[in-house]
This record gives structure tokens, C-alpha cells and sequence, in this order.
């Protein structure tokens, strides 16, 4: 979760694409230059995440500055084994 945020605020989009997971993973990503990461607050890390668990979630937010302003993006991320290393493979749906 830190080295993805990490990824956000140096613009590495072949780090991000690297460690999203393949069966949701975007084509390409196109990362906004005028977004300035300035903070990132894990608010909870659940539902296993340990080294041999299979998937975790993390609760997050993250704060950024962009030409409209401050803005904050909150969410709650599923996270899974693949090959032996963490992956993203999105948000937890609600409901």
C-alpha cells in the first residue's frame, strides 16, 4: 500500500501497473501532473494481509493538491498473493 502510494506521489505508472493485479489491471495509466500527493493515512489493514495470508484489505486515505484545490481520496482496498508478492486488485465494493 505504502510503496503504491509511494508510486502515486513520483508519477511511476510502470511501478503501479506492475504491482496492480492482472485481471483488473488497466491497459495503461495516465497519471495528472498538476496532482501534488501531500499525505497518506492507513486507517485499518484487515482480513488477513499477514505474509501467508492469501488477501488482505487496507483502509486508506490519501490527500493530494491539484489546480481546484485540496481534495482526499478514502478507500478501502483489496489486496492478494500473486506469485508470491502483493498486488492491488481494487476497491472493496459496499453492499
Amino acid at each position: 500500500m505504502r510503496s503504491r502510494y509511494s508510486a502515486f506521489v513520483l508519477q511511476d505508472a510502470p511501478y503501479l501497473l506492475a504491482t496492480w493485479h492482472p485481471s483488473t489491471r488497466p491497459a495503461s495509466l495516465e497519471l495528472d501532473p498538476e496532482q501534488r500527493w501531500s499525505g497518506l493515512r492507513v486507517l485499518s489493514a484487515s482480513t488477513g494481509g499477514g505474509v501467508f495470508a492469501p488477501e488482505g484489505t487496507v483502509e486508506f486515505v490519501a490527500s493530494y493538491h491539484s489546480p481546484d484545490g485540496p481534495a482526499q481520496v478514502r478507500e478501502r482496498s483489496r489486496f492478494v498473493q500473486d506469485a508470491g508478492r502483493w498486488v492491488y486488485l481494487g476497491p472493496v465494493s459496499e453492499g
